[in-house]
């Protein structure tokens, strides 16, 4: 029982990834057919982003009265059903209209099976869990384009992944019993306090340090990842087709860095692990700065996906150490809220303040999110000790 339970939490983590990339792949196509500009993809996004957060912000509340089982089958049933909106969509204003339940799903189940893994599964399970996010982010482009290549539209596309959320659902909905059973040794443990208020978990001791840390660690990583193409090619002076391969190698380097995290967890605990991410991270923004040959820039990437890799799995599993498992989903919620703010907001800032200073400050925007990120996540473990 505790294999097959394990073996659908993987599938329930490659699910989440699926719609998470598919807008980016799918909208060169959806674009000229819905007759709006190519800036309107951010709109889609934003209402996601926001939908996302609001449902981080509650998760605890429904976690609390329905079940972490229960929570993940109706959060994946309406992603699909948002998902199934996209696919017979023919206008803007729809698609922003199923971006709704989209987003409030994809938050609540993310919350809910980081909580659930932190407490009954070791660190290396939910290394491997966020390495198989990275199979579904990648999956979904694929699919994406497969479906164009083959002369079907987007609509199809969004369909075929549908289809696939709603199985997944059927297999939720089939094993709850499994999830009540494998939350029995933890139940009375977790039902000693009801739900934290939001200003309740940011009183926490240690509260405020790991938030701005989760936000800081995505703002970082949302940002390479976007403008390291625009990067290489702006201040580089790299080819578009060059630079876009080398920049996929970002989101290729956190995918296998989660792999081998999960072995490394088998020797290291999660503050090491966090720290062992962030000198790999400043190690790729330093080659960033030096003024060698484009190599050097290529591998930092790497290196900074690399360093990414163990920094989110690592914190999330720690929650219930750091703040006891009483009121460890009430502070996972928060911090997925505050992981998508960052996630959704920073990048655009960058945008802006290259348009001012050049896209050359990228490097140094890394590096003031990253010491930030190690001030306070330092300032958390000389709180606990």
């Amino acid at each position: 029982m505790y294999s097959i339970l394990l073996a659908i939490i993987y599938l329930a983590f490659i699910s989440l990834g699926l719609p998470d990339s598919i807008l980016g792949a799918a909208w060169p196509s959806m674009q000229p057919q819905l007759g709006v500009p190519v800036s309107y993809a951010g709109g889609i996004s934003v209402i996601i982003a926001g939908g996302t957060i609001i449902s981080s912000l509650f998760s605890n509340y429904f976690i609390h009265k329905l079940g972490t089982g229960k929570v993940t089958a109706i959060s994946v049933l309406m992603t699909a059903v948002a998902l199934f909106g996209f696919s017979v969509s023919d206008s803007y204003w729809q698609l922003c209209l199923w971006g709704i339940p989209c987003g409030l799903g994809a938050g609540s189940v993310d919350a809910a099976l980081n909580n659930f893994v932190a407490l009954h599964y070791r660190a290396k399970h939910m290394s491997w869990l966020h390495c198989f996010w990275g199979v579904g982010a990648t999956a979904g482009p694929y699919i994406m384009g497969f479906v164009l290549t083959r002369g079907m539209s987007w609509n199809t596309g969004y369909r075929t992944i549908s289809i696939m959320q709603m199985v997944l659902t059927a297999v939720l909905i089939f094993t709850l019993p499994l999830w009540r059973e494998k939350s029995d040794q933890t139940e009375t443990e977790e039902k000693k306090q009801k739900p934290l208020s939001l200003p309740e978990v940011i009183r926490l001791p240690g509260a405020k340090n790991v938030l701005i840390g989760f936000f800081c660690y995505c703002s970082l990583e949302a940002t390479a990842g976007l403008w390291a193409s625009s990067y290489m090619v702006l201040n580089r002076g790299i080819s578009a087709e060059t630079a876009a391969k080398w920049a996929s190698l970002f989101y290729l380097g956190i995918t296998l860095g989660r792999f081998i995290s999960g072995f490394l967890t088998m020797k290291m605990n999660d503050r090491n692990m966090i720290r062992l991410g962030q000198f790999i991270v400043v190690c790729g923004i330093v080659l960033l700065f030096l003024p060698f040959d484009n190599t050097t820039a290529f591998v930092g990437l790497i290196m900074i996906g690399l360093g990414c890799a163990p920094v989110y799995p690592s914190l999330i599993h720690a929650t219930p150490d750091t703040f006891g498992a009483g009121v460890s989903q009430s502070v996972i919620g928060v911090q997925m809220a505050s992981a998508y703010v960052g996630t959704t907001f920073m990048p655009p800032v960058f945008g802006m303040l290259a348009d001012v200073v050049g896209i050359g400050c990228y490097p140094i925007f890394l590096a003031v999110f990253l010491v930030l990120m190690v001030v306070m996540l330092e300032g958390l473990n000389k709180r606990k000790h």
